[in-house]
């Protein structure tokens, strides 16, 4: 444990300006998530733009075709959220049934398994964690710009795996990200919960 702190410590101290941006705007995004701001769109598109190239120099190449896909998310969950059923209308938090909540789980697996293909003919030196993490985001991103209440479940599970990951990858300060990340969660679902209950969604 204190060899992890150390390192932990040490990577802190080398923490460049392009990750502490990048990770700024990440939390900021997730916080304006939580509260249901639609500004959480416009503050993930700028941290997802620099973690193209963090992942790219960090070999880290799911994470990073995962920022493209996270990108073209953002833009529709931008309109998604301020349209509903074409109009110009807040849309409200709503929640998948059993059957899609099993359709939602076997895309995430398939996923896995098509990243994971695609990582073993790279030099990545963590495909199974990074395919697994990044098949988790994608659904995640997917079911948050629907304004879907289980993202916030998903975000939970790959939150709790990324921040070894980026430990690993000598990513102290996102890592780091990925724990206050997994507690904005935990807040978040409880916000959206009251939300989905104030209006009656489905």
């Amino acid at each position: 444990m204190s060899s992890f702190i150390q390192q932990l410590i040490e990577n802190l101290q080398n923490t460049g300006i392009i990750e502490a941006i990048a990770v700024f705007f990440g939390i900021l995004s997730v916080w304006f998530s939580k509260k249901e701001n639609i500004l959480v769109f416009p503050t993930g598109i700028v941290s997802v733009i620099l973690y193209i190239y963090i992942c790219f120099y960090g070999k880290l190449y799911a994470d990073m075709f995962v920022q493209f896909v996270y990108f073209a998310m953002s833009i529709y969950g931008w309109y998604n959220w301020t349209h509903t059923n074409g109009v110009l209308k807040p849309r409200p938090v709503t929640k998948l049934n059993l059957k899609s909540n099993i359709l939602y789980i076997a895309i995430t697996i398939l996923l896995f398994f098509i990243i994971r293909f695609i990582l073993n003919q790279t030099d990545s030196d963590v495909p199974n964690i990074d395919a697994f993490t990044t098949a988790i985001f994608l659904t995640a991103m997917w079911l948050m710009s629907r304004k879907r209440i289980e993202h916030w479940i998903y975000w939970l599970v790959g939150d709790s795996i990324s921040i070894p990951l980026y430990i690993h990858k000598n990513l102290a300060l996102t890592s780091v990200q990925y724990a206050i990340f997994l507690v904005i969660a935990v807040f978040g679902y409880i916000e959206w919960k009251k939300s989905l209950e104030k209006t009656g969604g489905k």
